[in-house]
């Protein structure tokens, strides 16, 4: 099925704009309801929640981490076989055994501040293969200006500044291009993921959440959405899950319907269940995450996660270790993590009373995911401490 998806890569120099040209493109292309996964081909810990946070809560969280053999292969084997349209966020510095990832994808899309290093990224591509369909020089100075628009999107974009969002001509021009690349029959797409689901129910969420009238205006998912959306679905059932959406909603179904199966649709790899994750002891707890448990024994433990390796391996973490905490006054789930972790520790940690997960876009409130009592509802905000810097510093060194 790979290949039949056409992946492009955003690249370019450090410091010239990509990550913000990405998210702009991926949040355009959202709103023309255009499939796509963004595939965030370095291991620096970015995403959505990069460009949507407050900036002293990303300086937190985010982590570049190695770009090592092993996460090179891992990226190839997730391109090679893609199960959607990719836009491919690459870092800035690739080496040549780096290279071979440019080669599993179709297009280009290279941006500089600085003209002249738009060379050594026509050099790859050239050897690689991909075509590139635009070439943009960006300023912080300047205005927008498109030179031409055919063969090639040749422009000049200004303003790709982290927490600004991107808009103007250049990117209404470039979604354009990008738009035609991946419009191959959205339908058809839909349709082929549709009919491969391993169970009899399935739901498309962000369909139900607009037929629902449960998204907000922006179309994003709100937490208060979460408690009408469970009266909705029938709960114990099994269930399989498509579409977009925030790893709080992941959470909240994968809980709703334990014990029964429960799929999700994962761009790299097609339809998968929860990670099975077994509560250890400290002793027994293995990379690739680390765990670090803050708990004063009179509130609810956070279980805060360590990406030891930048790149999850599914089936590396089937069956993986979680730290066996007392669990009896609620739980915090913290960090970066694929939807197919967090469903698998809010089932690993089936016994708590409630169990609320944090995403940095709430700055200092977690959402509730799960609530067996009367305190606290699916869907609250439940109020968490965030470390240090000092405190992330201190344990990444240790953990």
């Amino acid at each position: 099925m790979s290949r039949h998806f056409p992946a492009i890569i955003v690249g370019g120099p450090p410091h010239s704009g990509k990550s913000v040209l990405t998210y702009g493109l991926s949040q355009a292309l959202r709103q023309r309801q255009v499939e796509h996964y963004v595939l965030r081909a370095c291991p620096d810990g970015e995403g959505d929640w990069n460009m949507e946070a407050q900036p002293q809560t990303v300086r937190l969280l985010r982590d570049k981490g190695p770009f090592t053999g092993a996460f090179v292969t891992r990226v190839c084997r997730d391109l090679e076989r893609r199960h959607l349209p990719l836009i491919v966020d690459v870092g800035g510095r690739p080496t040549p055994d780096q290279e071979q990832l440019f080669g599993y994808c179709t297009h280009a899309i290279l941006i500089s501040a600085v003209p002249d290093e738009l060379d050594h990224w026509r050099g790859m591509m050239e050897r690689q293969g991909p075509v590139i369909v635009a070439e943009l020089l960006s300023t912080l100075t300047e205005t927008d200006a498109i030179f031409s628009n055919t063969p090639l999107l040749r422009a000049r974009i200004a303003g790709l500044e982290r927490f600004h969002e991107a808009h103007g001509p250049v990117i209404d021009a470039l979604v354009d291009h990008v738009q035609t690349i991946f419009s191959f029959g959205q339908d058809e797409l839909r349709e082929m993921h549709l009919r491969a689901a391993p169970t009899e129910l399935t739901v498309e969420i962000d369909r139900l959440g607009r037929t629902l009238a449960l998204l907000d205006a922006d179309g994003k998912w709100r937490p208060a959405a979460l408690r009408p959306l469970l009266e909705y679905l029938p709960s114990h059932e099994p269930l399989a899950i498509y579409g977009r959406g925030p790893g709080w909603l992941y959470a909240t179904l994968a809980a709703h319907t334990a014990p029964a199966p429960f799929w999700q649709f994962d761009a790299r790899m097609g339809w998968v269940k929860p990670v099975t994750l077994h509560r250890r002891g400290a002793d027994q707890l293995t990379r690739p995450i680390g765990w670090r448990v803050v708990s004063d024994g009179a509130r609810a433990p956070v279980i805060d996660a360590v990406l030891h390796a930048a790149y999850l391996d599914y089936l590396e973490m089937d069956g993986a270790a979680v730290p066996d905490i007392d669990v009896s006054h609620g739980l915090v789930i913290s960090g970066r993590l694929p939807h197919w972790v967090l469903t698998g520790l809010v089932r690993a940690y089936a016994d708590a009373p409630w169990i609320a997960t944090y995403q940095p876009q709430f700055e200092t409130a977690a959402v509730i995911v799960v609530s067996r009592g009367f305190t606290r509802r699916v869907g609250d905000l439940e109020p968490v401490i965030l470390p240090s810097e000092a405190d992330l510093r201190q344990y990444s060194q240790s953990a």
